[in-house]
């Protein structure tokens, strides 16, 4: 298994193959339907207040219950995913396959996309902190800051290759 601590940086990026096992650890930001396409308009009227580059997103909602990787190719998620990726985020966390041209823009920005195993409980167990950043007002959807150890994962997207 891999180990990742983030920020990360391109050449760990580069590093990475479909398939390669990781556990994730350092800040992970979280968001789904609700935040994500809201992040995006924050950073293009450039009002984000903290720094995306070298990031990992989960996308996930975050309640007392606990964390979980929703559907990636949402459309109001996977949308989302090039113009981050271009703008810094490095790891993008789900579930579900994206379409090619999400694959495409992943590999231009170099950035991968890693599923998780769908069980809150394991997820839940590796957050050692947690902080509402952006979108209070969307409830358990908002944008949560995350310390995190070891999650884990495994490279679905990388390099223009799908699992």
């Amino acid at each position: 298994m891999k180990q990742i601590t983030t920020p990360i940086s391109d050449e760990e990026i580069l590093s990475l193959n479909v398939g390669d096992q990781v556990s994730i650890s350092g800040v992970m930001f979280t968001g789904r339907d609700a935040a994500l396409p809201q992040l995006v308009n924050l950073i293009k009227e450039d009002k984000l207040d903290f720094d995306i580059n070298g990031s990992a997103i989960m996308h996930t909602a975050v309640s007392n219950a606990g964390i979980a990787p929703t559907t990636s190719n949402k459309e109001e998620i996977e949308s989302t995913i090039p113009f981050l990726s271009e703008n810094g985020v490095k790891i993008h966390i789900g579930k579900g396959m994206l379409h090619d041209d999400t694959i495409k823009s992943l590999k231009e920005n170099n950035s991968i996309f890693v599923i998780t195993p769908p069980v809150a409980a394991l997820l839940t167990s590796k957050v050692l902190e947690k902080e509402c950043v952006l979108f209070e007002n969307e409830g358990m959807e908002a944008m949560y800051k995350l310390e995190v150890e070891s999650i884990p994962g495994i490279v679905a997207v990388s390099g223009g290759k799908s699992i």
